[in-house]
C-alpha cells in the first residue's frame, strides 16, 4: 500500500511487482503516477517529472548564453 502525493489517499497495489516506471493512476483523485523508486516505493505525479526536466534544460541553455557572452567581451578586450 502506497499513498499518493497529490491527495494522499491509499493506493493498493502489490509493491513486489512495481518496476521503476511504471505507470499508476489514483483512484480517488485521477492523478497519473510514476513509480520513481521501488525501494523504499516512491510516486511522482506524471507532469511533475516533465517540469522538471525542462527546468533542467532552461538553466543549461541560461549557463550556455552567459559563457558565450563572456567569451565575446573576451574579444573585445
Amino acid at each position: 500500500m502506497v499513498n499518493c502525493p497529490k491527495c494522499d489517499a491509499a493506493i493498493d497495489v502489490d509493491e513486489e511487482d512495481l518496476d521503476e516506471g511504471d505507470i499508476l493512476s489514483c483512484d480517488e483523485c485521477g492523478a497519473a503516477l510514476t513509480v520513481g523508486s521501488v525501494n523504499p516505493v516512491e510516486l511522482e505525479l506524471e507532469g511533475d517529472k516533465d517540469e522538471d526536466e525542462d527546468e533542467d534544460d532552461f538553466d543549461e541553455d541560461d549557463d550556455e548564453d552567459e559563457e558565450e557572452e563572456e567569451g565575446e567581451e573576451e574579444e573585445w578586450h
